[in-house]
């Protein structure tokens, strides 16, 4: 196996009433939320996802399916240090990541450093090693009507 990867995550949820708006696992107090099994942490998964890629494990569905009862409602972040995990019996480490976030609302600028950290401190590695973006789409499509959040992330991983 080579000694440095890339892997690419995607994630999409839609909004709605009644749930929390959960992002790197930053509660974000909003009047929506993201609708899914888990807690439906878009940031995370796609995160999630771009680690699984780049050490060629498949994706979250594969590792934790919506149809597990013992998925419900779980807290991402203890996903995410699962894969870690997976990424470690591989002899993988973190070494950066890079998302970016697509939504109309809400502005998610003030809350994005706790997010790096969170993320950073499940990986393992400093928050300088981790990057997040938020971007709008100018009111086109399904994030930017409002609809769903999206995220794109990309992942270097290496031999540790």
């Amino acid at each position: 196996m080579p000694g440095v990867r890339i892997g690419h995550g995607y994630d999409v949820h839609r909004l709605t009433g009644g749930r929390r708006l959960i992002l790197g696992g930053v509660d974000i107090p909003w009047e929506k939320g993201l609708l899914g099994h888990s807690d439906a942490d878009v940031l995370t998964h796609a995160v999630m996802d771009a680690l699984l890629g780049a050490a060629g494990l498949g994706d979250i569905g594969r590792h934790f399916p919506d149809t597990d009862p013992a998925y419900a409602g779980a807290d991402s972040l203890k996903l995410l240090a699962h894969v870690v995990r997976l990424l470690a019996e591989q002899g993988y480490v973190v070494g950066n990541v890079d998302a970016t976030v697509l939504a109309q609302r809400p502005k998610l600028a003030s809350y994005i450093p706790r997010m790096r950290d969170n993320l950073a401190r499940v990986m393992g590695i400093e928050s300088s090693q981790v990057n997040i973006k938020a971007t709008t789409e100018e009111g086109l499509g399904f994030t930017g009507s409002g609809e769903g959040m999206a995220v794109h992330a990309v992942a270097l991983i290496e031999k540790g």
